[in-house]
């Protein structure tokens, strides 16, 4: 049964089972997530969650809202960093299964472990566990599910159960149970891109929130569906038509998914990043710039259609990164699209012509590598009837085409000043607090 050798991997993992590599990469991704959560913070979709946390919830507790410093119970800790975190469109991405694992993984894992002051092993521990489960179940689910589903709120439920699981120490008996729980409270729609609704914050807030209550249900004996992932009436069957159910338990302890991650290096929807590249590539290459060009066609995977077509002319930064056009005018004026640069962005004149010469079609080449292999190619034509074309095979921040630690320094520091989130210094402290977290015996408040 797959959901219970699933279970059994996530109760039974300990740190010295996890290879260097992966504990270090880690820590790359969990401070990446900081950035993005500081970020984040300053939008007003988080602060409606963080008024309705502080709200609803008790003033006092362990864990830690942490761009304002204020103290919850970690439910609601983890349900504002988890908004938060998948704000700005800077957190990672798993590409085979087309998941965002940071965003649901780290913030009920921290706001837990700062709960029961467990250790910084204890922590990278459990955040592997929830990357590697919650990975699994993404590819489980397949392409079919992620045309309707957002996947990081579904599978992402799973992910925090079994991330708080680790640190609650279930059993796999107990474990099984979280999965189960978590796995009947997923949900998350894409329809909310249509008119740029706020839901991909509640999507976030809520599978971190819900994961982290099913596995506290499990460990006091509430149980839940014991085949909730491959069952004849689980997540498989009503969410895809084409889940693999070899899938969950794909090589587990030896292929370690969490180092299959990407890092985003362009703030917006992944699915524009391989174009992006691309166009840069062609630009560079031929020396020309945004003035030059009269036309882009991007060849692309369905995917990318299903997301991106939702979106014809933005009303809204968030939505612009959702607009391939937008995008693409950002990086051909820019060459690089940042947060400053979506943010100056809405309602330039230059950037909405160029968006208007940009068109996506569906390629065989790039649609058949995906999700394994994110492609980008691009087809590019001048002003003066010059044609060019461009290919990419791993974007910016792909693990083949990685950050260097210094990279995401520099990211972070840059996030977590955005909109005056927080102080430099504070992003230092920061930064030295993620390279100790293995040495650290308890965490607790950071100050």
């Amino acid at each position: 049964m797959s959901s219970q050798e699933l279970a059994r991997f996530a109760s039974e993992l300990r740190f010295e089972q996890i290879p260097s590599d992966v504990l270090r990469r880690c820590e790359d991704l969990f401070l990446d997530t900081i950035g993005s959560i500081f970020a984040g913070s300053t939008e007003r979709p988080v602060k409606t969650i963080e008024a309705f946390a502080i709200a609803q919830g008790p003033e006092h507790g362990k864990a830690q809202i942490l761009a304002s410093g204020r103290f919850t119970s970690p439910l609601f800790a983890a349900m504002v960093n988890a908004a938060a975190a998948h704000m700005v469109e800077q957190d990672d991405l798993h590409n085979s299964s087309v998941f965002h694992p940071a965003c649901v993984v780290f913030p009920p894992a921290l706001a837990v472990a700062q709960s029961i002051g467990a250790s910084g092993r204890d922590f990278l521990t459990a955040c592997v566990v929830g990357y590697e489960v919650g990975i699994r179940v993404g590819e489980f689910l397949g392409r079919s599910h992620y045309k309707i589903f957002h996947t990081t709120a579904t599978a992402g439920t799973i992910a925090a159960a079994a991330a708080v699981g680790s640190l609650l120490k279930l059993n796999p008996e107990q474990m099984l149970h979280a999965l189960g729980s978590a796995g009947t409270q997923a949900a998350g729609l894409w329809e909310f891109l249509r008119t740029a609704a706020d839901s991909k914050q509640l999507h976030t807030a809520k599978a971190s929130a819900n994961g982290l209550m099913a596995a506290y249900l499990a460990q006091d004996g509430f149980t839940g569906a014991v085949q909730i992932l491959e069952g004849k009436q689980g997540m498989g069957a009503g969410m895809s038509t084409d889940a693999d159910p070899s899938k969950l338990v794909d090589r587990l302890g030896t292929r370690w998914a969490l180092l299959e991650t990407s890092f985003k290096f362009h703030a917006s929807c992944r699915h524009t990043h391989p174009a992006a590249d691309a166009l840069l590539a062609a630009m560079q290459d031929n020396q020309l710039q945004a003035e030059d060009i009269a036309e882009v066609k991007t060849h692309v995977h369905q995917a990318a259609i299903d997301v991106l077509g939702a979106v014809d002319k933005p009303e809204t930064v968030h939505q612009s990164k959702f607009s391939m056009g937008t995008v693409l005018g950002i990086v051909a004026y820019q060459k690089f699209a940042g947060l400053d640069e979506f943010d100056r962005a809405l309602g330039d004149k230059e950037i909405d012509a160029f968006r208007q010469k940009v068109s996506m079609q569906l390629d065989t080449e790039v649609d058949g590598a995906y999700p394994n292999r994110w492609l980008g190619k691009v087809s590019v034509k001048t002003k003066d009837g010059r044609e060019f074309e461009a290919f990419i095979d791993e974007p910016k921040g792909d693990p083949g085409n990685t950050l260097s630690r210094d990279e995401i320094e520099a990211k972070v520091g840059r996030l977590m000043q955005y909109r005056n989130a927080t102080s430099a210094e504070k992003a230092r402290q920061w930064i030295d607090f993620v390279w100790g977290l293995e040495q650290r015996e308890k965490l607790g408040a950071f100050n």
